[in-house]
């Protein structure tokens, strides 16, 4: 129980860590497009290696299948809702969009990182933590934390009241890891499986509509290379 709590803190400490830079820091933006292709890269490792085939291997492919498309569409109808009200650069550093976006892009946060912890606790119910999976986290959640803190403080927020936000968002992460030990300890292995694999149709779907297009946009072809490698690291630890 409390290896879930300390796991779902690690990976949402990069929001922390993401905020306090964007506070009291500046970051160039080819740097965190480096960042943001690489972890791409593990993310889309950590859907393809590690948690579909795990759901597959579960629950069988259906439950699989239903609950992945499921997953993607359900991020994609919150994204859509969200970019309505400026979120859509939530992963962005360089500008806030126009209107008071910060709030939908701390929203937009939330609606990322909660999941994400969860399958972070269910990796834990039959074996240790995956790895792959809090890395992948810890490295998409840097940018978000420094884009959503940027654009809270262009909207006039005070610097107290940021950090009271993210400190929730960081209470939150491990007490979404914590449920998702918890509370689907005793779950059927479809309904793991379903869940698992919601997740990464969320992961597959906000990694290609906003991290790789900026990461692209900001840090040029190399990006491609940096994704690339990000991959196959994803490869190398799940085989440790």
């Amino acid at each position: 129980m409390l290896e879930a709590l300390m796991w779902g803190g690690v990976a949402g400490s990069a929001l922390l860590i993401g905020a306090l830079i964007g506070l009291y820091f500046k970051i160039k933006k080819k740097v965190l497009a480096f960042i943001m292709a690489f972890g791409t890269g593990v993310l889309f490792g950590a859907a393809t290696f590690e948690i579909l085939p795990e759901s597959v291997e579960k629950g069988g492919f259906l439950a699989t299948l239903i609950g992945f498309l499921i997953g993607a569409l359900t991020y994609t109808a919150f994204d859509l809702f969200l970019a309505k009200k400026g979120a859509h650069q939530r992963k962005r550093s360089n500008q806030n969009p126009q209107g008071h976006s910060g709030l939908a892009i701390f929203i937009g946060t939330i609606i990322d990182s909660i999941p994400e912890a969860v399958v972070i606790g269910i990796s834990l119910i039959d074996a240790n933590v995956s790895m792959v999976l809090v890395i992948a986290i810890f490295i998409s959640n840097f940018p978000e934390g420094l884009s959503s803190t940027i654009g809270l403080k262009k909207d006039n927020y005070p610097r107290k009241r940021i950090l009271i936000l993210w400190a929730v968002v960081f209470t939150l992460t491990s007490l979404g890891s914590l449920g998702g030990y918890t509370l689907l300890d005793h779950a059927s292995d479809q309904f793991v499986a379903g869940i698992n694999a919601f997740a990464a149709g969320g992961v597959v779907a906000m990694v290609s509509s906003t991290m790789m297009p900026e990461a692209y946009e900001d840090g040029g072809p190399v990006v491609g290379l940096l994704a690339a490698i990000g991959l196959i690291s994803s490869l190398m630890l799940t085989t440790l």
